[in-house]
């Protein structure tokens, strides 16, 4: 067989596979952000809060609604305590939800964020009369292992609203901000409310030794 012959027959037989660097192809996002790496989380020291945050699928209402705001306080009034793991703190931003926890092992923690997505998605998917997934990706969550850590983090979340220009004045009446005793103000809306309680030194008692927060404070 001739080496032309031989290359037309090549070309024949030639196929292309599905997928591929083809654009378009694969599984489709559910966001346009990076997502969070699929690998096993590290150990977790009980004695150390999170940092949580939880991402919606693009194209979804937003967060910062009244409704909104009572299907979460009830999934953290149902969830938010349980299993070893504590929701601390929180804020709604229009697509995504941060929070502060505790938990007593890396199993509590997945168990802890998990049953309160699983609690979020079913209460908002009846609000929005829709059915699927609701968040975008498995959780991040980064540990606060010093005083200062968790004062900035509780600054973040609790002012995240000045952070995106949302608020710009007052406490955000769609964050835990109301049951926080940690206002530089001495303000406390409520003295009982969903949110648990701190266990660990770091989160009832360390933050402090670098000041209390102010309400106008914004993050850095």
């Amino acid at each position: 067989m001739t080496n032309r012959l031989r290359t037309n027959l090549q070309h024949e037989l030639e196929f292309r596979p599905w997928g591929g660097a083809r654009k378009g192809a694969g599984r489709k996002r559910a966001s346009a952000r990076p997502r969070v790496p699929h690998v096993a989380r590290p150990r977790h020291d009980a004695r150390v809060p999170l940092h949580v945050t939880l991402r919606l699928r693009d194209g979804l209402p937003s967060l910062r609604g009244d409704l909104v705001r009572v299907r979460l306080l009830d999934a953290i009034s149902d969830g938010g305590q349980r299993f070893g793991f504590r929701l601390n703190h929180f804020s709604l931003q229009s697509n995504h939800i941060h929070l502060i926890v505790e938990a007593d092992d890396r199993r509590a923690l997945s168990r802890g964020v998990k049953g309160f997505a699983v609690r979020m998605a079913r209460a908002l998917n009846s609000l929005w009369k829709r059915s699927g997934s609701l968040f975008s990706d498995r959780f991040h969550a980064r540990a606060l292992r010093t005083p200062r850590e968790v004062r900035s983090a509780l600054l973040y979340v609790l002012q995240n609203a000045r952070h995106h220009g949302i608020r710009r004045f007052g406490v955000d009446p769609f964050s835990s901000g109301p049951w926080f005793d940690g206002w530089r103000q001495g303000i406390v809306f409520t003295s009982d409310g969903p949110v648990a309680k701190a266990g660990t030194w770091l989160l009832r008692v360390g933050w402090r030794k670098h000041g209390l927060i102010g309400i106008q404070e914004s993050p850095r």
